[in-house]
């Protein structure tokens, strides 16, 4: 299992669906060299410079933290059964709304629609709350989620960090 990265009063806590099976070999969140995470977060502004997954500790000093909806890890996102996200999700909801981050950043709008129940969600801002804190739902920075560039990702992230200033 993969240990989250947390710290009390976070700007936001990055929620990812799942460990990949790379993650959970490095203990490392985002650790496939495919994955566009830690580049959209410092294209983005959120970091100074990019981050290595190796320097995910790095993270809380940013006012960041990073969790997942499941951990457990897989090859592929789509390998969790709807059963395993709404319990994730119910245990993410206790989660946050015992940290309570600024916002919570769920990086895939498809899980974060099984998870919470809610179909119709969107990429961006969510009218809903979950554990108490806003959310804003982000791409999901996978390689495989190839219809979603770099440039695209990074504007995203970005759109998010501007609503918190």
């Amino acid at each position: 299992m993969l240990d989250d990265v947390l710290a009390p009063s976070l700007d936001v806590l990055f929620c990812g669906i799942n460990p990949g099976l790379m993650s959970e070999a490095t203990g490392h969140h985002f650790a496939r060299p495919g994955n566009r995470f830690w580049p959209a977060l410092h294209a983005s502004g959120f970091t100074p410079r990019r981050l290595a997954p190796a320097e995910q500790h790095l993270l809380p000093s940013y006012g960041l933290g990073i969790t997942n909806i499941v951990p457990r890890a897989s090859a592929k996102a789509s390998e969790l059964t709807r059963e395993e996200l709404a319990a994730g999700g119910a245990a993410l909801a206790a989660k946050v709304a015992g940290l309570r981050p600024k916002v919570l950043a769920v990086l895939g709008v498809s899980a974060y629609r099984t998870a919470f129940a809610r179909p119709k969600a969107r990429i961006g801002p969510q009218d809903e709350l979950v554990g108490g804190v806003r959310v804003w739902v982000l791409p999901n920075p996978s390689g495989l989620n190839a219809h979603w560039t770099p440039a695209a990702l990074a504007a995203e992230f970005r759109r998010l960090r501007e609503a918190l200033a």
